[in-house]
């Protein structure tokens, strides 16, 4: 007989009908080895039902374990009504989680990673597991990508939402994310889905087949999973949205950046514009277009522009640009293909062996529009050029050095996009023994290993050698490719013959290779009685070591693939000793107002290579004056020690978008952003000359695009971070007599995280807003500061990057409060009907007190609470709500997910520009299942059903976040669940 709980997971749950809240049990009970049954599936109880079991969270195995912090259980089935294939984008829509890298949008040569963000404290400071083991490494950083995790093995996810580092070890400073894979069975399991959106172009499938059987009396079990994920892309032009989003100054005409050293004759340039017909002086330090004619135009201001005006083409506030949003894919193409197998034999009546493989092998695939002239070093133009049109050539010839090559600005819009494959092959294997020891001890030890292998292609990569080489040619390059390069108008640049395309380009491979290696033993049992029951201690001790090695092309050592900041070969090794106990004590039990109350406490100690020794520690208690009632709070002082990345990492480059003044920060020495015009404006001034923009600039001076480079680099004298963690709350299970309120239970706990010493790269606009004063941090307007000091220009002022070194910083703090609450009613129980059918309500709410930043210690913290932010959305209120009907056979609910209003992060960072914001956010889906037989159940629903339009967000380089908000728009998807 299934439950009424069973069902609600079964047939209509949302991705908030917690585990935590049980219609039949208490809202506490955490059973790992008992996730929510499937359709069908034989009870899982081979076990007894007092079997003793381990919580997420908890080396300690008892009867009935009790969760003392906050844990939400998530069963496969609300995976799947989520309409989602890939596990990050079902889990972000908890109030917990905040949408970090994934599948769909953390390609353009960034990996295509998917990662999980608790508390929007980093996707590094969270652990993520795979029944309780560490999974293999994605990243330098630490990261770990749950693409890697077929879906099909995945029986539920815990989610402890505070520090467990004492438990767990390093990175589980925010908490953990703890995968279940599914109990061993008998027989075949198989899953099929597809979808699309209703507009037929975001096409997404997903199919898995699992095979079970037990033999040798029982006494053997295997299990083999296999799955195939497939997702198509989706680019720009096909939503409206993006047609007028990044107005980029890279535009197809290309353009003459003067140098301020440098300049044409101030006579001769206007002479030749009011040869245009122009009647106003024209600013010499102004980049300057080619029409296809000859002549030229201003591109700050569109001063004889004759070009399109439409389509790839826009003049945006007065300015000549080509909106580049229709030309990036938004969301990325991705394919996926694992095998999964676990094993294990009882030797003996007390010792089991037992073996795990994993191999996955995925793909994500991106686009980023046309490569352009960026970074530097960057391609000049000699005089002799026989492609310079007669008016460039009249202006070249009358500067104080008339025969210098000059600076050009471009984007080739003659050679195809730029594009990325980027190939994940994950391996782990891992085996170990588990079983009894004197009675009623319990011991388990593994060792593994695995690798991960990053291959990536960049595809259309323009070389800056060979386009300087066309360039410098006396013949344009003819005679190194048909008709040569003229980069002088749009016809020209637009008519580059095959041949040249295949000369200037070529595909561009790297290589990175993780490795972990890790050995861990643990026993268990009771030390001794009390008369509340048994005194628990749990020993661990472990041994893990990383490795990483970067081998990238000669061309991006040599910085020689324009749009792309180069980067030089890298590795590096990390490896910890650690040792682990904990203890649970219970104190009182089954007497008056205190049905139970006990108390536990955890230690780790953690040896580093090269960082040194760390200490991690954790108190909690529980008391339930009533069986109804469980209050709970824990303290844990959690540790989180440099990765891989952190430490040893080469500069790697990165684009860091600052917008163009004033409407954004951009380049505050702009003379059309609000430092230079505001009330300081002469001392901005002042400083941005002692930075080196040349004094016949700088009244002119300004910064033609809308990012630059961001230079991360690691630091190998970093030290560990530390963070206390607090926790406490209730859960509430009154089991009331009447049918209408029996199905009642909520929740609710507070949080508060502090990290010191944080490690991190400071934000690039933040450096921007402390050098220049724009937060009052710089009242003298001193080049010494130390941000000023990470500012880089180049010898004519132009900002090239911003130095963005791992530093132990300031420090992070955030708290909030969760509440979780279900309700349900039988419809039988309270008189309507008599079958199986059931309503129920069930909502998850997320409400967020603070989230200070620290910069620097001593600093004042500012806080980010409301504020949006690409890859940190930071709403104070977000809430998942799911209402519906169930039965034995057939099920439909409707899923609401909210967040609400948000400030740009401007508000913060540059009060004196801030942008506008985006308002509350609300998405409705619809999802229906049907069981058709024992053997087979069918589901479907509608995503996004209203078709919520996408918002803007003003701080985001591409309007807004893709990670965080709906960018396909209403979808839907069926699928099929059978087993023989």
């Amino acid at each position: 007989m299934k439950t009424g709980f069973t069902m609600q997971l079964r047939l209509g749950g949302s991705l908030a009908a917690l585990a935590l809240g049980a219609c039949t049990s208490p809202l506490w009970a955490q059973d790992q080895a008992a996730p929510a049954q499937q359709a069908g599936d034989a009870a899982a109880a081979d076990q007894p039902a007092t079997a003793d079991i381990v919580v997420t969270g908890s080396l300690i195995a008892r009867p009935n374990n009790v969760a003392v912090s906050p844990i939400v259980t998530v069963s496969d089935e609300l995976v799947q009504q989520s309409g989602q294939i890939t596990l990050e984008d079902s889990l972000n829509q908890l109030p917990g989680f905040t949408p970090s890298g994934n599948a769909g949008t953390g390609g353009q040569g960034a990996g295509g990673r998917a990662t999980l963000n608790l508390r929007g404290l980093g996707s590094n400071r969270n652990l993520v597991l795979l029944d309780g083991r560490r999974l293999p490494l994605s990243d330098i950083n630490g990261n770990v990508d749950i693409n890697i995790l077929p879906e099909s093995i995945i029986g539920s996810v815990d989610v402890i939402t505070g520090g467990a580092s004492a438990i767990y070890g390093s990175d589980a400073m925010s908490g953990v994310v703890n995968f279940k894979t599914d109990k061993y069975f008998d027989g075949i399991r198989g899953d099929i889905q597809n979808g699309n959106s209703f507009r037929g172009d975001y096409g997404k499938f997903n199919a898995s087949l699992a095979l079970g059987t037990k033999f040798a009396d029982d006494r053997g079990r295997l299990m083999l999973a296999l799955s195939y994920g497939q997702r198509d892309p989706l680019s720009g032009s096909q939503r409206s949205f993006f047609n007028d989003k990044v107005p980029s100054s890279f535009i197809g005409t290309g353009t003459f950046v003067p140098n301020a050293l440098n300049l044409p004759n101030a006579a001769v340039l206007n002479g030749l514009f009011a040869s245009y017909g122009a009647t106003t002086p024209i600013n010499p330090t102004l980049n300057l277009g080619f029409n296809n004619d000859g002549s030229l135009f201003v591109q700050t201001g569109a001063i004889n522009y004759k070009g399109p005006t439409t389509g790839a083409y826009a003049v945006v506030g007065g300015n000549v640009r080509m909106p580049v949003g229709p030309q990036l894919q938004i969301l990325n193409a991705f394919e996926r293909k694992s095998a999964f197998a676990k094993g294990e034999y009882d030797l003996t009546d007390a010792l089991t062996a037992y073996g795990q493989f994993l191999y996955v092998d995925s793909t994500v695939t991106t686009e980023s529009g046309g490569s352009l002239t960026q970074f530097a070093p960057f391609t000049t133009i000699p005089v002799t050029n026989p492609f310079i049109p007669t008016d460039l050539s009249t202006l070249l010839a009358s500067r104080a050095n008339p025969a210098a090559p000059f600076r050009w600005s471009a984007r080739y819009v003659g050679i195809g996009d730029k594009g990325w494959d980027e190939n994940y092959r994950v391996q782990q294997y891992l085996g170990g023994l588990k079983g009894t020891l004197a009675g009623s001890w319990k011991f388990d030890a593994f060792a593994s290993y695995d690798e991960t292998v990053h291959n990536q292609s960049m595809f259309n990569a323009v070389l800056k050698s060979r386009v300087q080489t066309l360039l410098n040619a006396p013949d344009g390059g003819a005679s190194l490719c048909a008709g040569g390069f003229n980069p002088f108008g749009i016809a020209n640049a637009t008519s580059l013959s095959r041949e040249c395309q295949q000369y200037m380009t070529a595909t561009i491979n790297s290589r990175e290779r993780l490795t972990q290696t890790q050995v861990q033993g643990q026993v268990n049992g009771p030390l001794f009685d009390l008369p509340a029951g048994p005194v628990q201690l749990a020993l661990l001790a472990g041994y893990r070591k990383n490795t990483y090695k970067y081998d990238p092309s000669s061309d991006l050592v040599s910085n020689n693939v324009e749009g792309v900041v180069g980067s030089n070969p890298a590795r590096g090794e990390i490896s910890v000793k650690e040792f682990a106990a904990q203890i649970d004590v219970p104190l009182l039990s089954d007497t008056p107002f205190f049905h139970e109350l006990g108390v536990g406490a955890a230690f780790r100690y953690s040896d580093y290579k090269p960082s040194g020794s760390v200490k991690s520690y954790e108190f909690d208690a529980r008391w339930q004056p009533v069986q109804s009632l469980l209050i709970r709070g824990s303290y844990q002082r959690a540790v989180r020690a440099p990765n891989i990345g952190e430490l040893f990492s080469p500069v790697t480059g990165s684009q860091l978008a600052i917008g163009t003044p004033p409407l954004a920060i951009g380049d505050p020495c702009d003379v059309r952003s609000a430092a230079r015009t505001g009330a300081n404006g002469a001392q901005v001034r002042g400083l941005c000359l002692a930075q080196g923009i040349p004094a016949a600039a700088i009244d002119a001076y300004q910064f033609a695009t809308t990012a630059t480079g961001g230079n991360i680099q690691g630091n190998s004298a970093l030290t560990p971070e530390k963070a206390n963690t607090f926790n406490v709350g209730f859960v509430y299970n009154p089991k009331f007599s009447s049918p209408w309120l029996s199905g009642f239970s909520f929740s609710v706990d507070y949080y508060n995280i502090k990290i010191r010493n944080v490690i991190s790269t400071i934000n690039g606009l933040t450096v921007l807003a402390k050098c220049y004063n724009l937060d009052g941090s710089n009242s003298s307007y001193s080049n010494s500061n130390e941000f000023c000091q990470l500012v880089q220009r180049d010898p004519t002022g132009q900002l090239v990057a911003i130095a963005q070194p791992y530093l132990n910083l300031g420090a992070l703090d955030t708290d909030g409060v969760d509440v979780q609450v279900n309700w349900s009613l039988r419809l039988s129980d309270a008189g309507i009907g008599d079958g199986s059918g059931k309503i129920y309500a069930s909502s998850a709410i997320g409400w967020l007190n603070h989230y200070k930043v620290q910069t620097l210690p001593g600093s004042a913290a500012q806080d980010f609470v409301g504020t949006s932010t690409p890859g940190r959305p930071l709403p104070k209120w977000k809430a998942l709500t799911t209402v519906g009907y169930s039965s034995d056979v057939f099920g439909i609910g409707l899923r609401w997910r909210y967040q609400g209003k948000l400030r740009d992060i401007s508000a913060i960072t540059s009060p004196a520009a801030e942008q506008v914001g985006v308002k509350p956010y609300n998405l409705f889906d619809i999802f229906s299942t049907v069981d058709i037989n024992d053997n087979l159940q069918l589901r479907g629903g509608v995503t996004n059903l209203f078709d919520k339009g996408i918002p803007f967000v003003a701080s985001s380089q591409n309007g807004t976040d893709a990670g965080t908000y709906d960018m396909v728009g209403r979808s839907f998807y069926v699928g099929a669940k059978f087993k023989f």
